[in-house]
């Protein structure tokens, strides 16, 4: 698909009759339920986001400024988590932050409010959005954060010309994905997979998003959700199965140059460069199932040729799910979440998370990816933002990074530590789930 780049400012058409009563109301300098009534027409937006990409963020807030009459002023906090934690125990937190996880977030709606009190319609708001992107920071029924940007996950990576000089086509289904694997076996071309978990001392995390698509896809939504609530143990019946299916996909002879072992010790930044190398002698891998942000590690020359929209080695596609499961995407987000209760706030909050949002130039950041169907496309600046939006729109489900939302000793200790065990080949699965439910705090 082609693309314009536009940089027109369009005025925020959802905000209007909110931003209409923010102009008689007054915003605080954070932290209480400031109606209205004063002259300063500013709210401060705190987030973990820096330099160039928090410099386009605050030059999109600019643009709508001056239609809305309402400063805004980002502030970019590489300490984000224990300097938002700090300044609301403080008292004195920015009237909204935006969360790189649900988690803080979820730990302080003892000070936030939830969205639906300042007056937003949640439903509303998230009508054109995958279900699960709305309920991400629901506590009790209520709305505490809602996304402006979310990245996904669930992209297998795959090096066109590699996949045509081979004879190989690109799988629609499961099973059509299973036969490719097969494929690229029976005729030695390769490895069907490039698999890296290691990542200092995250090493695991990526096994654990293989974990997560099919707990998603075989459980839907409310199942997942369980999961990551800790109400559906590791060691039962769904996560099992889950795991028997990330072990088919990729613990089987001739899956992994290495097989497990190797991709435990394998750095998942550069488990990718095999996709662009000939021969099986040579360890050539086909596909690598990641997310979008992985393209900041493919080698220099792939990077070049993604930044002039040249596709021809490298692209990807929706990882299938298997028959009779939803079509499903696996991701996270950054979410918007205020302490301060007026008009003026509510307006923010509106428009930094409606479809407007992005089209005043915020858009032109690559990592930018509405989690609104109904973006214009046109506003990106890449081929791949453009793709990955068309495969979130066809997503029934969208579900959150779960790990990220388990209690930390769990989501980023055991979690991660088992499943490389069990990769490695120093324990069954089976054994590495028990494991893992043994940590959870309970």
């Amino acid at each position: 698909m082609g693309m314009s780049q536009h940089r027109r400012i369009l005025v925020p058409v959802v905000g209007l009759g909110v931003v209409g009563m923010a102009l008689a109301a007054c915003s605080g300098g954070g932290g209480g339920d400031n109606g209205g009534g004063g002259d300063s027409q500013t709210v401060s937006i705190m987030g973990a986001f820096t330099d160039a990409q928090a410099a386009a963020f605050q030059a999109d807030l600019d643009a709508w400024s001056e239609t809305s009459g309402i400063t805004v002023t980002y502030d970019g906090n590489t300490d984000f988590q224990t300097a938002v934690v700090a300044r609301a125990t403080a008292g004195n937190p920015p009237d909204i932050a935006i969360y790189p996880q649900p988690g803080v977030l979820k730990s302080q709606t003892n000070t936030l409010y939830p969205l639906e009190e300042l007056g937003l319609d949640v439903e509303a708001i998230t009508a054109d959005q995958a279900n699960g992107l709305g309920q991400i920071a629901q506590v009790d029924g209520q709305t505490y954060g809602l996304p402006y940007s979310i990245n996904v996950k669930s992209l297998v990576w795959y090096n066109p010309a590699a996949f045509e000089a081979a004879g190989l086509e690109v799988p629609t289904t499961d099973e059509e994905l299973t036969a490719l694997q097969q494929q690229i076996i029976d005729e030695g071309l390769g490895y069907p997979w490039c698999v890296g978990l290691e990542s200092g001392a995250g090493t695991g995390w990526p096994a654990t998003d293989w974990l997560e698509e099919y707990v998603l896809r075989y459980g839907g939504l409310d199942e997942y959700n369980a999961w990551i609530a800790g109400d559906v143990l590791f060691d039962s019946p769904l996560v099992n199965e889950a795991g028997d299916k990330v072990a088919t996909e990729l613990l089987e002879p001739g899956k992994i140059n290495g097989g497990g072992p190797a991709a435990a010790t394998t750095s998942f930044q550069t488990a990718g460069n095999q996709l662009f190398v000939e021969g099986v002698d040579n360890g050539q891998c086909f596909m690598m199932r990641q997310g979008s942000f992985i393209a900041d590690f493919f080698p220099e020359d792939i990077k070049a040729q993604i930044a002039d929209g040249d596709l021809s080695n490298i692209d990807f596609f929706q990882l299938p799910s298997p028959d009779g499961t939803p079509t499903a995407m696996l991701g996270g987000g950054d979410l918007v979440g205020a302490f301060t209760n007026n008009e003026a706030t509510a307006a923010v909050v509106e428009y930094i998370t409606s479809a407007e949002f992005g089209t005043n130039g915020y858009a032109s950041q690559a990592i930018f990816l509405s989690p609104h169907n109904d973006f214009d496309t046109s506003f990106y600046t890449t081929e791949f933002q453009v793709k990955a939006q068309e495969l979130l729109a066809a997503s029934e489900l969208f579900g959150f990074d779960a790990s990220d939302q388990m209690p930390g000793e769990v989501g980023a200790g055991t979690e991660w530590t088992e499943l490389t065990s069990w990769f490695a080949g120093q324990q069954s699965m089976e054994q590495a789930f028990q494991n893992i439910d043994a940590s959870w705090p309970r």
